[in-house]
């Protein structure tokens, strides 16, 4: 983090070794491969309890986890593994985030009802659609605008109102809708983007990956004093 920012934040970090999950049925209706897909995530949680601090997850991040269909969000030919606890192929030469990482950033985030957040990163729009079941809006940006065009027709469809997707470069932020309760970034940054911070409420929270693209990567939060 840059010196200019000491002392206004604070910074948790968390090893970015993150292992395959568990957890009791919310609903009889959960069909049983996305049961299979949450208990998965709460073993893994309870296995990296000593990297991340948490040997379980809420039970309101669970449940947003097991609202969402991710057969949805990966590619017809992924649909058969769409509740594996892995990342999956999506367009762009791009990845659906891997279900354990997607419950892990969300809980530290800690997203509350009425809380407007942002997300860096849009891919398939599925940790949009996580989250839209745990706050008021959700504000994403994506890069590549075909894959903005795509998540946001998907989202749609699936009647996820309260996300709004747009193009652009997300590491500036969504300044029109600022300031955010939280923000979650979803791919590597080498470093902390000062705009993101900027664009915090005091109070809140930043959760973002950093490091180089293919090699070691730390899972950071950051706090707003």
């Amino acid at each position: 983090m840059n010196d200019a920012y000491r002392g206004k934040y604070r910074l948790t970090r968390f090893l970015a070794v993150f292992l395959a999950i568990t957890m009791n049925s919310y609903s009889e209706d959960i069909p049983p491969e996305r049961e299979s897909m949450l208990e998965a995530i709460r073993v893994s949680v309870r296995n990296s309890a000593d990297y991340t601090g948490r040997a379980e997850l809420s039970d309101r991040v669970m449940g947003a986890m097991a609202a969402v269909a991710r057969e949805e969000f990966v590619l017809p030919a992924y649909r058969h593994r769409a509740y594996a606890n892995t990342p999956l192929p999506i367009e762009a030469g791009q990845t659906i985030s891997q279900p354990l990482i997607v419950a892990l950033m969300t809980e530290l985030l800690d997203p509350q009802p009425g809380d407007v957040v942002l997300e860096v990163g849009t891919g398939s729009g599925y940790q949009a659609a996580v989250l839209s079941g745990l706050v008021t809006p959700v504000y994403s940006v994506q890069i590549v605008p075909d894959l903005a065009t795509s998540a946001a027709e998907v989202l749609g469809r699936l009647g996820y109102s309260n996300v709004k997707v747009r193009a652009g470069d997300g590491y500036a932020g969504w300044p029109e809708h600022a300031p955010f309760d939280g923000i979650i970034v979803t791919a590597a940054a080498e470093e902390i983007p000062a705009p993101l911070l900027q664009q915090l409420k005091p109070g809140g929270k930043l959760v973002i990956p950093v490091g180089a693209e293919h090699g070691y990567q730390e899972l950071l939060l950051v706090e707003v004093d």
